[in-house]
């Protein structure tokens, strides 16, 4: 806040030592409290303008960086012993995997199949982390991590140069904030870290450039923004925030600030169309909602946000959809309760500044592009993601946090140093809720148990289980899970698929085949099936009639080395030693790890009079 001092300096007559006033000591008393509200009311409207930085690290900011990054680390350290889960298969395919890939991630696109977007730079760091490290996950965890770190860093200078009071606290709050844990444990949420990365740093230099008017401040934050966009289409809404900047500062935004911004529309727009042009034709989708019902899934949405921000419990990576219903009184009261507030902190601007509402602004502006007036695919799972809100609390960080360090000064010591222990027990709590959600991230088994136990209707949640539990040698428990997936959707072949193997696994060959031949009515093309239902039927001494479904698998995927292995097997036990033989080699050549394989050969070698092969 501005100082009265500052706004209202003392006469330095009035202060020299004996000098006589012909004011009452009540009066000089009263003119003091009047320049004081006056100077609060000032500091109210009229915000500091940003302050210029100093370039020498002192101590003091050293422990602060120093305090931040213990802090952070200790919150995420199960995040180190992650695993990969869910669409973080994606990083194995070979634009990831092969040398040549990086020309294929930035000039062919479509090569990553289960990619929607053009995000380039955050498959860009993956290739690089799989040319250091392969596929281990706690590499690839610990730059997630680091990111994070220092994202934080870069609000602290970024909250600190804007004077927002608590900007150490407002880091700090969003190094541990639990909502935060979905974009930096979720490998491939690196999407997120990478495009608030740039956005922060544009963001920054642009307010600099405002400050010192050095053009190359002004093209360092042109540029940098683009690179956000090419990490995440979510950062488009920067020119917007920067507009937000402006008015907060000054009361209004002039003709110049507008002008100024064209270029980062310009930038933003065309990004934006043409990830959006790339995503529909990888991805065509069209959500068959009303502008009325997206209304009120976007006023709910920022109601949901908002209070997941304030109440971090009960977090789920998948929430349920709710009803949408346009006669449903009670869910206008959302969009109206939405405008009201925003009205509420317009009319009031003059009393408590211009900070909460350009705060609020911020935080449903940077939410907007997920808040469902646009179709994206996730709407398909929930309308809502704790990691949509990584950017977007900032706004409500910095000035509830702000408001809070601001109050807290005015209080006498006693009272300071409690609300001081206070701003400690609750970065614990926070602290301590981000190290229990960073855990459920730890394998696959763990991570769809999380997300059934919180929404059990979620959108495949119960197959990916079935399929995690298969993985993890568990056909029990993967025929229970699967069961139910295959309850709440009998068209679900991969739900079916998932019970068949565990039946073959626990030797149940009847019930296997049942579902397995149901899947395959599903889907007659579907090579996992054909693979498993010869498995059940071979697991019967059926030789022949496994036969048919091995061929027919390799007919779909011949550089599967499955088929061939399961196909010898069972020539092998009809006499047709030759045969098997061949079928032997072939499974070998794709794949030469298979032990049992090459003991079966062997067998078949020494058949046919050949052992000394």
């Amino acid at each position: 806040m501005i100082s009265t001092e500052r706004l209202f300096p003392i006469p330095h007559s009035s202060l020299r030592r004996g000098t006589r006033n012909s004011n009452s000591r009540q009066h000089r008393r009263a003119s003091r409290r009047e320049r004081r509200r006056a100077a609060r009311k000032n500091a109210k409207t009229q915000p500091h303008q940003p302050r210029r930085e100093s370039r020498t690290l002192t101590r003091r900011d050293a422990l602060g960086i120093l305090a931040l990054g213990l802090l952070l680390l200790g919150s995420y350290f199960p995040a180190f012993f992650a695993g990969f889960v869910w669409d973080d298969e994606i990083i194995t395919e070979a634009a990831v995997r092969d040398w040549s890939g990086l020309w294929r991630i930035y000039f062919s696109p479509a090569d990553i199949e289960r990619e929607g977007h053009y995000w380039p730079l955050v498959y860009t760091t993956f290739w690089l982390e799989h040319k250091l490290w392969g596929y281990a996950p706690t590499g690839y965890h610990i730059v997630n991590v680091l990111l994070h770190l220092v994202n934080t860093l870069l609000l602290w200078r970024l909250v600190a140069r804007l004077t927002v009071p608590g900007a150490w606290i407002v880091a700090a709050v969003f190094a541990v904030h639990p909502l935060h844990v979905e974009s930096v444990a979720w490998v491939i949420e690196r999407k997120d870290l990478l495009s608030a990365l740039f956005y922060l740093a544009a963001f920054s230099a642009y307010i600099r450039f405002v400050a010192e008017r050095r053009p190359r401040r002004y093209f360092l934050a042109l540029f940098l923004f683009a690179l956000g966009m090419l990490c995440k289409s979510i950062a488009v809404t920067l020119p917007v925030a920067l507009l937000i900047y402006h008015w907060w500062q000054h009361g209004r935004t002039t003709g110049a600030d507008l002008l100024r911004l064209m270029p980062f529309f310009a930038v933003g727009l065309i990004a934006a169309v043409a990830d959006t042009i790339f995503y529909q034709s990888r991805e065509p989708l069209a959500l068959d909602y009303s502008m009325a019902e997206r209304v009120l899934i976007a006023a709910h949405a920022l109601w949901f946000y908002a209070g997941k921000l304030l109440w971090p419990a009960n977090l789920a990576v998948i929430y349920p959809h709710w009803e949408v219903n346009i006669a449903d009184p009670l869910a206008w009261g959302y969009v109206i309760t939405a405008f009201a507030g925003v009205a509420a902190l317009y009319r009031f601007r003059h009393r408590i500044g211009r900070g909460p509402l350009a705060g609020a602004l911020f935080f449903a502006v940077t939410l907007s592009p997920v808040l469902g007036f646009v179709d994206f695919g996730y709407m398909q799972f929930s309308f809502v993601a704790d990691r949509y809100q990584y950017l977007a609390g900032i706004g409500v960080m910095a000035v509830l946090v702000g408001a809070a360090t601001h109050g807290a000064s005015r209080l006498p010591e006693g009272w300071r140093k409690g609300a001081t222990c206070a701003a400690a027990a609750m970065l614990i709590v926070l602290g301590t809720l981000t190290w229990r959600q960073a855990g459920i991230y730890r394998d696959e088994v763990t991570f769809f148990s999380h997300i059934v136990s919180h929404n059990p209707t979620a959108r495949g949640a119960y197959q990916n289980l079935g399929r995690a539990l298969l993985a993890a040698q568990r056909p029990e428990k993967a025929l229970t899970a699967s069961r139910i997936a295959a309850e709440q959707d009998p068209d679900d072949v991969k739900a079916r698929v998932n019970a068949g193997v565990a039946l073959v696994r626990l030797g149940r060959f009847d019930e296997a085949e049942e579902w397995l031949r149901h899947a395959l009515e599903l889907d007659p093309r579907q090579m996992v099936v054909l693979q498993n239902l010869a498995e059940a039927l071979r697991r019967q001494r059926r030789f022949e009639e496994s036969l048919e479904f091995y061929r027919t698998a390799i007919q779909i995927d011949s550089g599967n080395a499955l088929p061939y292995a399961g196909m010898g097997d069972a020539l092998f036990h009809l006499n047709r030693y030759e045969e098997s033989l061949q079928s032997f080699n072939r499974a070998l050549a794709l794949d030469p790890t298979l032990k049992t394989v090459r003991a079966m050969r062997e067998s078949a070698l020494t058949f046919l009079g050949r052992a000394g092969e």
